[in-house]
């Protein structure tokens, strides 16, 4: 099967790798679409250390059934069935699975991440029958591509305890930050603001249901109790640098909390007194349970419109490579770059 490989850092080639095969409690799908998150974008540049050269990126993933491996005859999964993955697998027998807190395992693994697990930039990818979530097929299946950032979304909002009638900021109007407006407004909050610098983004936040703030108007607690009228209940920065978790504590009330799901940098500094002295709570958010994402999932599953808006473009993986450099170089893209892995099976 061919493949995505990160020959090196900043050079994305296709190759070509044996096929997988379904083993015992596997699901073998035919890759339809994978999403290029921001993590990946810093494994090709080589910038967090998380991806490394001769890997098989790719977790943001949809596709169709091709095989089901032994022991998986209960599961009700069919061939040809659209599916998306879960690419968190836990042990399910430790103190945090049995609380339904997955991303908590001690012994956990992220498909993807992992390099040792030849992962979704590909035809074809096997995972555990646990994590396959099937699809409806009356949805444009590349929504399914769309399932996995959403289900970080909803983790986000759900950590930061949102609830109806709050009104919420976001800091930083990328693909996360879009997935959280659209989480935010799913558990009730009233209003939603986000502070984005790109104007093109800042225009796709608005048409999914936000107020688009530009950071460079002014001090970013101002701007907030303009459209307000007071402070933010809730912040969720999806950025995560210093100036970001910065501008979160200034802009949420006393009391109130900052989801920190933006991973850009490992390590934050900020003015004590704005937790300690004002209440505040700083929570991390990282990845989902396996009921976020079925919720996640749930929700696309139902084929809102605004979907299509989170989707800037679709490549092939011909044009992988330069896909990623461009997003490396903040090439303006607004939403979110699909690579469709299906080509070679739709010319069959």
């Amino acid at each position: 099967m061919r493949v995505l490989e990160l020959k090196d850092f900043r050079q994305l080639v296709v190759a070509e790798r044996a096929e997988p095969g379904a083993g015992p409690g596997e699901v073998l799908i035919d890759v339809v679409a994978t999403g290029i998150c921001g993590s990946d974008i810093h494994g090709y540049t080589g910038e967090n250390g998380r991806r490394v050269p001769g890997q098989v990126m790719g977790h943001e993933t949809v596709g169709r059934i091709a095989a089901l491996g032994a022991g998986t005859e209960g599961s009700g999964l069919a061939v040809g069935q659209p599916v998306t993955f879960n690419p968190l697998i836990s042990c399910n027998r430790c103190e945090a699975c049995d609380a339904g807190q997955q991303q908590h395992c001690p012994d956990r693994t992220v498909i993807g991440v992992n390099p040792a697990i030849v992962s979704a930039f590909a035809e074809q990818v096997a995972v555990p029958v646990a994590n396959v979530v099937a699809l409806s097929s009356g949805t444009p299946i590349v929504y399914g591509a769309l399932i996995e950032p959403l289900a970080v979304a909803f983790h986000a909002v759900r950590r930061a305890r949102i609830r109806p009638g709050q009104r919420v900021l976001v800091i930083g109007g990328g693909p996360i930050g879009q997935s959280v407006i659209l989480a935010a407004l799913q558990e009730g909050a009233e209003q939603v603001l986000v502070s984005e610098m790109d104007p093109a983004r800042r225009d796709l936040c608005e048409r999914l249901g936000a107020t688009a703030l530009d950071p460079a108007e002014g001090p970013l607690d101002q701007q907030v109790r303009t459209h307000f009228g007071r402070l933010a209940d809730t912040t969720v920065d999806a950025v995560g640098i210093r100036p970001t978790i910065a501008g979160a504590l200034d802009a949420t009330k006393f009391g109130g909390v900052v989801s920190l799901v933006g991973m850009g940098s490992p390590e934050l500094a900020f003015n004590a007194y704005r937790v300690s002295t004002e209440e505040r709570e700083i929570v991390g958010s990282f990845c989902y349970n396996n009921q976020d994402f079925r919720d996640a999932a749930a929700w696309v599953d139902q084929g809102s419109p605004v979907l299509a808006e989170l989707i800037s473009r679709e490549v092939p993986m011909e044009d992988a490579d330069a896909a990623f450099a461009g997003l490396a170089a903040a090439d303006g893209t607004a939403g979110k770059v699909l690579i469709r892995l299906d080509s070679a099976r739709n010319s069959q």
